[in-house]
């Protein structure tokens, strides 16, 4: 079960890292657990045990403040790399870090940046930027060398699992040989 001292050493490790930091896939039913835990101490306390309600007490406050920084500065992270990944079409940064929730709303974030960005170019340049500036998001099944995309620019290499946003016909042709697969699939 997780511990006070737990939660503030992951803590500390996001603070101080410029990544993600892998958290375990049941990290929140855990936190969960240990906050019900420290309520129930606090509440059953009786006065003989005075002092250790209120450590119990303090220790739940300080955790719920912890565990909402935590999530804070998790957020602040996916934002930079929501930014980064739209910019560049390159994701594969810290997506395995991610939590299940945190992954689905880097993705839905994704597609919003750039829906954003698909309506200023219409606003721009019309409806020759939209289609040519669409793409998909897939993950590579295996390593790939570089290659030569639609436009002639030579993209890659990428990594086995590495999650690249792609030009939409690139994408295709990538899932179809079975080098990749879409993300929301």
């Amino acid at each position: 079960m997780l511990s006070y001292n737990d939660l503030y050493e992951i803590l500390r490790k996001e603070k101080y890292s410029e990544v993600l930091q892998q958290l375990p896939k049941d990290f929140v039913e855990s936190v969960s657990e240990y906050l019900n835990d420290k309520k129930d101490q606090a509440v059953q306390g009786d006065e003989l045990f005075q002092d250790s309600v209120l450590k119990s007490k303090k220790q739940l406050e300080n955790s719920i403040a912890i565990f909402k920084e935590l999530m804070l500065r998790r957020k602040k992270k996916l934002l930079n790399l929501v930014f980064v990944a739209t910019e560049t079409g390159i994701m594969k940064r810290d997506y395995e870090n991610m939590l299940a929730h945190e992954r689905e709303m880097f993705d839905l974030l994704v597609k919003t940046f750039e829906e954003g960005d698909k309506a200023l170019a219409r606003g721009i340049h019309g409806k020759k930027a939209q289609e040519k500036k669409q793409h998909k998001m897939v993950i590579f099944n295996n390593d790939l060398e570089k290659f030569v995309d639609m436009s002639g620019i030579v993209i890659g290499p990428f990594a086995a699992g590495e999650l690249v946003n792609l030009d939409a016909g690139v994408s295709e042709i990538l899932v179809q040989g079975g080098k990749a697969r879409f993300v929301d699939e």
